[in-house]
């Protein structure tokens, strides 16, 4: 019996040994790369990089770094590095399939950073997702709505769909469309559209506010109001054209009908 127990100390006491320091690398490794990765988005490692270009790196610091410190676990244990090789390998195929979707977001990712077609804090709309881009990791990029719900994209998705970035030009064209009853002239209705656009402080003068016809509707005449903005401007501008128009439209008598339709009853006898 002592020797049995002799036996069982000298490989229990190895591996308890082997388990503990492979438990205090894989915690200790975790928790340093974590705040690598939080110091380089925050900035504070890579100051005068591109923030989309930090996130990137930053998520694909951490991965990398993640597979070494597993890799070095699986080492501390013991387990024959050659046995690892031959049971990746063998599985070769499965994993292949697998990580089919990840690879494709992993190249979509580095063709964002590459080309650039958004950054962080831009506000885009792709893939039917509209909102704020917040991170562009390796292979996600999350979104955030203005109604703060947060969207993940897959970068793969990204990389093959139109993408529509709100931020990049410094200004925006607002287009208003009204609606004004046949009886009023076309000149004054534009006129007083123009007015309203001339009036508001945050609509840029150059280029000029443009008032047009837009369609000869069966009840009404359509009318499009252009006026330019800051980018940031752009709600600001739009909500003070549609009730400066609108009020203005009340002073001025202009109506804007409803849709109708002249129903005309034959009497048979």
């Amino acid at each position: 019996m002592q020797q049995i127990l002799n036996d069982l100390t000298a490989m229990i006491v190895p591996l308890a040994k082997d388990l503990v320091l492979a438990i205090l690398v894989f915690f200790i490794g975790f928790k340093v790369v974590n705040v690598i990765s939080k110091r380089i988005k925050s900035g504070k490692i890579l100051k005068n990089v591109d923030p989309s270009a930090a996130s990137f790196i930053a998520s694909f610091l951490s991965i990398s770094l993640k597979i070494i410190i597993v890799v070095t676990i699986v080492a501390i244990l013991g387990v024959p590095m050659s046995s690892v090789v031959a049971l990746v390998a063998s599985a070769g195929v499965a994993i292949g399939l697998a990580v089919q979707g990840a690879l494709s977001n992993l190249v979509g990712g580095i063709m964002i950073l590459f080309f650039r077609p958004f950054r962080v804090g831009d506000y885009v709309d792709a893939q039917g997702a509209s909102g704020t881009v917040r991170d562009i990791s390796v292979f996600y990029t999350v979104l955030v709505t203005p109604d703060n719900k947060v969207i993940t994209v897959p970068n793969g998705g990204l990389t093959n769909s139109v993408i529509t970035n709100y931020s990049v030009k410094e200004t925006r064209r607002v287009d208003v469309v009204f609606s004004a009853d046949y009886k009023h002239d076309s000149d004054e209705v534009k006129a007083i559209m123009l007015a309203v656009a001339n009036s508001c402080e945050k609509a840029l003068k150059d280029p000029e506010p443009a008032a047009i016809m837009s369609e000869c509707a069966d009840s009404a005449i359509t009318y499009t109001l252009r006026v330019w903005s800051n980018n940031a401007d752009y709600w600001d501008v739009r909500e003070a054209l549609v009730s400066g128009v609108r009020k203005a439209f009340k002073d001025a008598n202009i109506e804007i009908p409803y849709p109708q339709v002249d129903v005309h009853i034959k009497n048979e006898k």
